[in-house]
């Protein structure tokens, strides 16, 4: 089982969420998604707060590890912005998450092209070929961070890396729909989703580094 699959099979408890336990994985509304969010499009309060107190915990605690200092701000912008367009939303719980999610990319892109930071790296071709999956042990060495440590762990990558890790494992987003937020294939999203566990496997192992 993988890392994505290991977190969505449990509770985590995220750093910036106010101690709230996020369970992460599709669901979390039941059946009952579709009138919570026909309630929401209209702006009725209790569903409001319902999509606030499922989402804000994950966006909140991406943004802490991406831009730390900006993290309140941009979640705060990612939540007017899905309020504005939730109206316009046409989908279901997953798919909402996804654009929650894009959203929120899309604001750090803006946050890096305004300080003129790098957020993405190049990754070889020949590098997808015969890539196999993560193994049992990489993914051991990771879950056993705590969230905590592992939230830190993850911030000490490279940006892409990072994201990907994110956005696989927080935000429990397929490979496809991670590719299409970050802007690149998914075969090159599994490359940058491998070389992320390896590295921080070998941290929680103590090996230090490896090239990227």
């Amino acid at each position: 089982m993988g890392l994505p699959e290991r977190a969505a099979a449990r509770r985590r408890t995220l750093p910036g969420g106010g101690g709230a336990s996020v369970e992460p994985g599709a669901g979390a509304f039941g059946q009952g998604f579709p009138e919570l969010l026909a309630a929401a499009k209209v702006g009725a309060p209790w569903a409001l707060e319902a999509l606030y107190r499922e989402l804000h915990p994950r966006v909140l605690a991406f943004m802490a590890n991406r831009a730390p200092g900006e993290a309140e701000d941009l979640a705060s912008e990612v939540f007017v912005s899905m309020a504005e367009g939730l109206s316009r939303f046409e989908g279901d719980e997953h798919q909402l998450r996804a654009w929650v999610f894009t959203i929120a990319h899309r604001r750090l892109v803006d946050l890096w092209r305004r300080r003129g930071r790098r957020r993405t790296e190049p990754v070889e071709p020949a590098d997808l070929t015969g890539l196999a999956g993560e193994g049992d042990a990489e993914a051991d060495a990771v879950d056993s961070l705590s969230t905590a440590e592992a939230l830190r762990a993850i911030a000490r990558l490279p940006a892409l890396q990072a994201e990907v890790v994110l956005l696989r494992v927080l935000a429990d987003l397929p490979v496809e729909e991670v590719a299409a937020i970050v802007g690149r294939r998914p075969g090159t999203v599994r490359v940058i989703q491998h070389r992320a566990l390896a590295r921080l496997a070998r941290q929680a192992q103590g090996r230090g580094g490896d090239q990227v």
